[in-house]
């Protein structure tokens, strides 16, 4: 079972490249994002220690974590943030680790693909045997963001702003998608990659 990160900008189409692997191999798709909200559920190893950090203002009726009132928390304060980090990124590590194992015991798949935006800062290289770059150029990136997700050009300058450049992202991934043309030529690439 062949482990392979997947990193890129925000708009590059990492779901896109992900969503034609689960269709066309035999591969489990793990997405930090989705295993972070997880992580975050009562009972869950992160819930108790998020609450304690926050308060319980941060908390819905039913006694799970409002997203929306913990990002306004802590994208308003770098402490907050940092804190939070470094109780989420370990359990979602673990997780992953652990899924990981469980499948490679399995034998039943042929490809694990781990989907994370600090993949390269949170040193997946460690874990999996190879990174691989969804790349799109930024005005093509501008405009699927405005498209699908209603995002202002200010909105999308803020988070672009805070990304890895262009450069490392080259630097630290064996290979590079191009996903800014027709997405039959990216699928082309993954084949390529997937089947050589």
């Amino acid at each position: 079972m062949r482990i392979i990160g997947i990193t890129g900008g925000v708009g590059a189409g990492k779901s896109e490249v992900l969503q034609f692997i689960q269709a066309n191999y035999n591969a489990v798709i793990l997405m930090a994002d989705n295993i972070a909200n997880e992580v975050k559920m009562p009972g869950q190893p992160c819930y108790e220690a998020i609450v304690a950090l926050l308060g319980n203002d941060v908390l819905l009726a039913d006694g799970t974590i409002d997203k929306a009132k913990m990002a306004t928390r802590i994208f308003g304060s770098r402490e907050l943030l940092q804190k939070t980090n470094e109780i989420i990124h370990p359990a979602v590590r673990t997780y992953i680790l652990e899924k990981i194992a469980s499948c490679k015991q399995a034998g039943q798949y042929d490809y694990l693909f781990v989907e994370a935006a600090l993949l390269i800062e949170e040193h997946y290289d460690e874990i999996c045997d190879e990174l691989w770059y969804v790349y799109a150029d930024e005005p093509i990136r501008c405009q699927r963001l405005k498209q699908s997700r209603g995002y202002s050009q200010d909105k999308i300058d803020a988070i672009m702003a805070k990304q890895l450049p262009d450069d490392v992202f080259r630097a630290h991934c064996k290979v590079v998608i191009d996903n800014s043309g027709a997405i039959e030529d990216t699928y082309r690439q993954i084949k390529e990659k997937l089947e050589a």
